[in-house]
């Protein structure tokens, strides 16, 4: 008995210090007062969440180490939207990184919701973290096609097929992703023959960029904006991020200064994960160890080539060869900004009335940067 207290005492401290160091790494907010501070309470409309399973027919699953492969793909995914609003509403699709999840940004997708959005996020097949025979990031290039299949799906739903009230406004659909779903956003957006066109403004957070070149962005006229950090361990900032003011024709970048690569995903900002320096740190060896693994040089020579825009850049560093920084932005900061880049950037394009854009178009340039002074926006031409 007198062990048994002992232990429960141990435990008991044990909490009590491991609370102390979670509550120690609470990301700090923008200044009292402050428009952004206002921006990041969840919007007027209540949100809704319903599961979906799209299963696209059309298309097999490769075979992926031990798994076979299927005649057909099936994408799990979640649907945010706006409870008992009659819309027309703007759709986003969002694509989550390798080796992770759909619910990989919950909170991000009910901000959008709360403001009137449809979002949809799906595990894609093969690089989610479950996938059969393991995530192989090689089947990226498959995912345009999934982003495609699901807005087809989602268009084509009549009214007693939809979770949500009313339609979705073809005219405002836009997608946005980590990592390698920065990666599928940007396919999808831009790439001469897997791009889907009725996508109007792309978001990519952290996505690899620099096998793109102006030809490739030059393919649509669609908005695309990147949020990247400066420590991202992963995705080198300086040949995937620093160059895309000089490559889109309408758009930017937004920097935030020693933010990490995994500090975007939301998970980053709970228990244990805050408590690390640097989330960086076991993405790493994470990834490494996969695509060790998997041995392959280029997992994106089908992409195409330099007629395509796709070019290899061999000043770019393999992901995490240069290591990760011991100190890095709290999670929960990075993930303040890029939620609040990401509602005011779609809301620029997608808000109905001319004025409300200009106004959500000048938060994201001026207003944001102003309140986060790790936050930086350096618009398309380098201005």
């Amino acid at each position: 008995m007198k062990l048994a207290r002992i232990v429960i005492g141990l435990v008991l401290v044990l909490a009590v210090v491991l609370g102390a160091a979670f509550l120690a790494n609470d990301p700090t907010p923008p200044p009292p007062g402050s428009e952004s501070r206002q921006r990041l309470a969840p919007g007027p409309l209540p949100v809704g969440t319903a599961d979906h399973r799209f299963v696209d027919r059309a298309r097999p699953t490769d075979a992926n180490g031990d798994f076979a492969g299927a005649p057909e793909r099936t994408l799990e995914a979640t649907l945010w939207y706006p409870k008992d609003e009659p819309g027309p509403h703007p759709l986003l699709v969002y694509s989550h990184g390798f080796m992770s999840m759909r619910s990989e940004n919950v909170p991000l997708a009910e901000l959008l919701a709360s403001h009137g959005y449809v979002i949809v996020s799906m595990d894609y097949p093969l690089t989610n973290r479950r996938a059969p025979g393991g995530p192989n990031v090689a089947d990226a290039v498959n995912q345009p096609g999934d982003v495609r299949f699901v807005i087809d799906q989602i268009l084509g739903w009549g009214e007693s097929e939809r979770p949500f009230a009313g339609s979705i406004d073809g005219e405002r659909i836009g997608a946005l992703g980590l990592s390698l779903g920065g990666l599928t956003t940007t396919l999808v957006t831009f790439h001469p023959r897997l791009r889907d066109a009725r996508i109007r403004a792309a978001l990519s957070v952290a996505g690899p960029a620099a096998i793109f070149d102006e030809r490739f962005f030059a393919s649509a006229d669609v908005p695309f904006l990147m949020v990247a950090g400066t420590a991202d361990a992963m995705i080198d900032y300086e040949t995937n991020a620093r160059p895309i003011p000089q490559k889109v024709a309408t758009g930017g970048l937004l920097t935030i200064a020693n933010a990490s690569h995994a500090g975007f995903a939301g998970f980053a900002d709970m228990f244990p994960l805050r408590l690390l320096g640097n989330p960086d740190s076991i993405g790493c060896r994470a990834l490494v160890g996969n695509l060790e693994a998997r041995g392959v040089e280029n997992p994106f020579a089908g992409l195409g080539g330099p007629e395509d825009g796709i070019v290899l850049d061999a000043t770019a560093p393999l992901p995490c060869a240069n290591g990760a920084a011991d100190e890095v932005l709290a999670a929960g900061r990075q993930l303040m900004i890029t939620r609040l880049a990401a509602l005011a950037f779609f809301e620029s394009r997608f808000a109905p009335d001319p004025a409300e854009r200009a106004s959500q178009a000048s938060f994201l340039t001026e207003t944001l940067p102003r309140d986060f002074s790790e936050a930086s926006y350096q618009s398309a031409g380098g201005t």
